[in-house]
């Protein structure tokens, strides 16, 4: 049977919600500052988007996700386990949870490697709507987190940086007698 160009399948009421991808950094990080919900076998932390928010030129709409499975739950084929289960989960309730203007990321944990399907899905069905809900008027966004000490900009792959305060307050030593280095002394040499 063809497909047709009716007003109706082409109507955005007749399009369900989408699920998309969270995939920059710095949508994990705003994710994190928001609400928080914890399970057995995951952590959802999430941000309730802006009604005009856009991203790289175009307006967003729908919930959208990223997953965090950090190399404590296991193995990378624990791990890919894990976020293959947790992508099906969020497939099959897609149309449930697409309607939520939200970023989530979801952080496995080692048990969603054997719990059951189902349970996953209730999981999810709790976890997105709790981190989704929008703050109250009186709530306070919280303030940004504060830098780690030493903490460089960037993503740390660069050259250690030397503290000259460091190396100012530690003494000079004096050699010792009994050093190794070869300083024409009477063994011979």
């Amino acid at each position: 049977m063809p497909v047709t160009d009716s007003p109706a399948t082409l109507a955005p009421e007749a399009n369900p919600p989408t699920v998309t991808r969270l995939r920059r950094r710095p949508d994990f990080l705003a994710a994190a500052d928001g609400r928080r919900f914890h399970t057995e076998r995951l952590t959802a932390q999430g941000r309730v988007r802006d009604a005009g928010e856009v991203r790289d030129g175009e307006s967003i709409a729908g919930l959208h996700l990223g997953f965090t499975i950090t190399k404590r739950v296991g193995h990378a084929t624990e791990r890919n386990r894990i976020r293959r289960r947790l992508r099906a989960a969020v497939a099959e309730l897609g149309p449930e949870l697409g309607a939520v203007p939200a970023d989530v990321v979801l952080i496995a944990r080692r048990p969603a490697i054997d719990a059951a399907f189902d349970t996953l899905k209730d999981d999810l069905r709790r976890a997105i709507p709790a981190v989704a809900k929008p703050r109250g008027p009186n709530a306070h966004p919280r303030p940004p987190r504060p830098p780690k000490p030493g903490a460089a900009k960037g993503r740390g792959k660069g050259p250690p940086t030397s503290r000259p305060s460091d190396r100012a307050a530690a003494p000079a030593r004096a050699p010792s007698a009994t050093s190794n280095a070869c300083d024409g002394g009477p063994d011979g040499q």
